[in-house]
């Protein structure tokens, strides 16, 4: 810290203020540490209440009964949350907290440092903490996701639960119970201890546990077995604004059950007693895909059945989150096993975690028939093209990317094409398919990354205690696979900055990246349902709802005339913007020589911008190779 020495007006020097340092360093004196994990049992049993039942306001009340000893207790609220892979914990949504011991108020404070810490002093003779406060879901969309509406309700435990610190969170057992509102069916891993009508007692199991387990529960509820007599259940349960949404045919539920088979097959083994696909199709409650180890949490829109053939692009939200099961629960990066929810993670392996899920989510949906392979290409084409006209790989690295849910949050960005995201998602995603075609090249089409897939991921059937990874027991399980420098290989892909993409892996594949005039139905269903219009690989930019225009490339044609996010365009060549009066005068420019001329307003300010662009519309899309194998079927059909 720095003391300031000001001057008074007759030029004399004040005296230093040493007030600011005194008050830091008292303040240091006296605030209570925040106890580090240890790997110990917690004495005692927390009972954790959640009444749900406010729909009105979309207000979860709770109680919490917490057993003590008398002294110093820290209580946290969890701040990193897995699956979110960033100190994302939505402290702004909890609320009203009080604090008692033997019916008397205990008064506590927030760490001055460590927002998420709140002290208290248990007095002699109090053997149990009585908590209350509230989890307030957003209300509006720009509050947060909504996680509570009138007919669907998702109960995710880290934002309705406190618990001790100085305690690995696998060790301090919570029996949690849930009040629904009247007649309301739910989901969950959770196993049930008792319900007397609309109060559920879930059975007691440890905390790291049951926040891995959430909740879906709603006013309509179907529940679809996808393997019928199997051992171990898995179950498609449904949720959702009507009782017509969860109307499914057999041919739709078929594919869903292939999904269930053909991981089987991939992984050859199984980490939970029962797995539980948490499916809202709603229009009100908000969308999400996260994974658990025994469960995922799964939300779209309400027509993902009614208006099948449209909603193809949607599927593979299902399929992903399963693997992850698999990948990121079962097998995780060991610098994402830490021991609370509120140490620290680090995501150096997401590209594994979430690169090859994404890869294999992929697949999956292909072989079960979720998504058609002819469009599994056209998801491969739009990723390739994504990352072979992203700017920003030549100053940030895919391995960096790992770090954006930490330094971004997950944030709309103003330049995403330059800035970067999460793209170890996607950009992983060609980096496996990459190490995919390589060991099938290699081994002379006798080995895959299924067989990697069978050995790291397939170990230890029945288990469901977490077992961790690092970079070299991916290396050396590949090694295992086949022999070759993949320390090199991946190092060389995840630290490169191009130029172009990764796209070694679909050219041994057999395919290439191309662009035609034309876009293929499947990538316009997916356009649409992002509600924009893409020109992305023509002006450099896509038009969004209220005509907004957004996702500038770096140095793109739309860049360069000095557009930027937050324009609105109004008008193309003279006509009032539509998608297909810009389309139109696109190609009608092909091969002219007269600019393009958009009438644009950002803020106040209207004026007209001239693109020098003739070359008339692109839109991604593979192509084979000619006399090249074609190992990218191989890759997407079905396993025997």
């Amino acid at each position: 810290m720095t003391d300031h020495i000001s001057s008074s007006s007759n030029g004399a020097a004040r005296a230093p203020r040493f007030v600011p340092l005194f008050a830091l360093l008292l303040c240091a004196a006296v605030r209570a540490e925040v106890p580090a994990p240890l790997d110990v049992p917690y004495p005692g049993t927390i009972v954790l209440k959640v009444d749900a039942t406010d729909l009105a306001r979309q207000i979860f009340r709770v109680r919490e009964s917490i057993p003590v000893k008398a002294g110093p207790l820290t209580l946290l609220y969890p701040q990193w949350v897995p699956g979110n892979h960033g100190p994302s914990g939505p402290l702004t949504q909890f609320a009203g907290l009080t604090l008692s011991g033997n019916g008397k108020a205990l008064e506590w404070r927030r760490d001055p440092l460590n927002m998420y810490a709140f002290h208290v002093q248990v007095p002699p003779g109090v053997a149990s903490v009585e908590a209350q406060y509230q989890y307030l879901s957003p209300v509006e969309g720009d509050q947060g996701r909504i996680t509570m509406s009138n007919d669907i309700l998702g109960v995710q435990w880290h934002a309705v639960t406190l618990y001790p610190a100085g305690y690995a969170s696998s060790r301090i057992m919570v029996q949690a119970n849930l009040t629904l509102p009247a007649g309301w069916q739910f989901g969950s891993a959770l196993e049930t201890a008792a319900r007397r009508s609309d109060d559920i007692a879930f059975r007691a199991l440890d905390l790291e546990a049951l926040v891995d387990s959430p909740v879906f529960a709603g006013r309509y509820f179907r529940r679809i077995e996808l393997d019928p007599g199997a051992a171990v259940p898995v179950r498609l349960d449904l949720l959702g604004d009507s009782a017509d949404s969860l109307e499914a045919t057999p041919e739709q539920i078929a594919p869903h059950r292939a999904l269930v088979q053909q991981a089987y097959k991939l992984f050859g083994a199984r980490h939970y007693a029962h797995y539980d696909f948490l499916f809202a199709l709603s229009e009100e409650f908000g969308a999400i895909g996260r994974e658990h180890h025994q469960s995922s949490e799964n939300a779209t829109k309400s027509d993902y059945f009614s208006d099948w053939n449209k909603n193809e692009a949607r599927r593979e939200i299902l399929s992903h989150e399963f693997v992850h099961s698999w990948n990121g629960k079962f097998r995780r990066p060991a610098d994402q096993s830490v021991q609370d929810f509120n140490t620290p993670l680090q995501n150096s392996l997401l590209w594994v975690y979430e690169g090859q899920t994404q890869y294999w989510g992929e697949v999956l949906a292909a072989r079960s028939g979720l998504v058609g392979a002819a469009n599994m290409r056209d998801i491969f084409a739009a990723a390739a093209a994504r990352f072979d006209n992203m700017a920003g790989r030549g100053w940030r690295t895919v391995q960096d990317t790992t770090n954006d849910p930490i330094i971004n949050g997950r944030r709309p960005l103003a330049w995403g094409n330059w800035q970067r995201n999460e793209d170890y998602y996607a950009e992983g995603a060609l980096i496996w398919l990459d190490v995919d075609t390589r060991i099938r090249e290699l081994s002379g089409e006798r080995r895959s990354l299924d067989d990697f897939a069978r050995a790291f991921f397939g170990v230890r059937d029945g288990q469901a205690v977490a077992l961790p990874y690092t970079f070299e027991d991916v290396v050396g399980a590949l090694n295992a696979v086949q022999a070759y420098d993949w320390a090199g290989f991946l190092r060389a892909r995840l630290d490169g900055h191009g130029p172009g993409a990764p796209l070694d892996g679909l050219a041994r594949a057999g395919w290439k990246l191309a662009y035609g005039d034309t876009q293929s139905a499947f990538l316009k269903q997916a356009e649409t349902r992002r509600e924009l219009a893409d020109f992305s690989y023509t002006l450099g930019f896509t038009v969004g709802k209220e005509n907004r225009i957004g996702n500038l490339q770096w140095e793109g044609p739309g860049f360069k005339a000095g557009l930027s996010g937050g324009t609105i365009l109004l008008a193309v060549n003279g006509k009032a913007y539509k998608a297909e009066v810009l389309k139109a005068a696109l190609k009608a420019a092909k091969g002219e020589r007269k600019p393009l001329e958009l009438l644009v307003k950002k803020g106040t300010q209207f004026r007209t911008v001239a693109l020098d662009y003739h070359a008339g519309l692109r839109y991604p899309r593979l192509e084979r190779i000619a006399g090249a194998p074609d190992r990218l079927q191989a890759i997407l059909q079905p396993l025997k």
